[in-house]
């Protein structure tokens, strides 16, 4: 063999005609390299995978979330922390937006940025419905911020 690359389609199971397969390359470094195009059954494949891993992900920050005693407020980032994630506090977000379909449902009033401002209140079905719930468990909320947020803060214990 000269080096050149030459390929070789592999024969695909019964009942597949016409659908895209992994090919065989071979090469002076990599002999019998197996490359698989993207197609739509491997899109989907990865996508699913995907979903699932992200939805395992918001199920465990729901989990921690319904742990935050009432009257008391978490952050992101305590949640991501706990959850081994540390940099993953803006997931941590994307989970309490997505929290109103959670079921058993979620305080996602409870959880508030770093500075105790409550940055999720937009996600709630009103613009001050989280702030109402703040208060209707004895916290004091001024100019959108949790007020004695250091004596309130409940993390998660590692």
């Amino acid at each position: 063999m000269t080096g050149k690359k030459t390929s070789k389609k592999i024969a695909p199971p019964n009942g597949a005609q016409g659908k895209k397969f992994a090919t065989t390359v071979k090469a002076k470094k990599n002999p019998g390299r197996k490359i698989n195009p993207p197609n739509e059954l491997s899109e989907s494949l990865f996508a699913r995978k995907k979903k699932q891993s992200t939805e395992s992900f918001f199920d465990s920050v729901f989990q921690v979330a319904r742990m935050i005693p009432k009257g008391r407020v978490s952050t992101y980032g305590a949640i991501a922390e706990y959850l081994g994630s540390k940099l993953s506090a803006r997931m941590v977000g994307w989970a309490m937006n997505a929290a109103g379909s959670a079921n058993p449902p979620v305080p996602a009033h409870r959880v508030v940025n770093r500075n105790g401002m409550l940055s999720g209140k937009h996600h709630f079905a009103t613009p001050t419905l989280m702030e109402d719930l703040l208060r209707k468990e004895k916290i004091t909320v001024k100019d959108d911020r949790v007020v004695d947020f250091e004596k309130l803060l409940w993390k998660p214990e590692l």
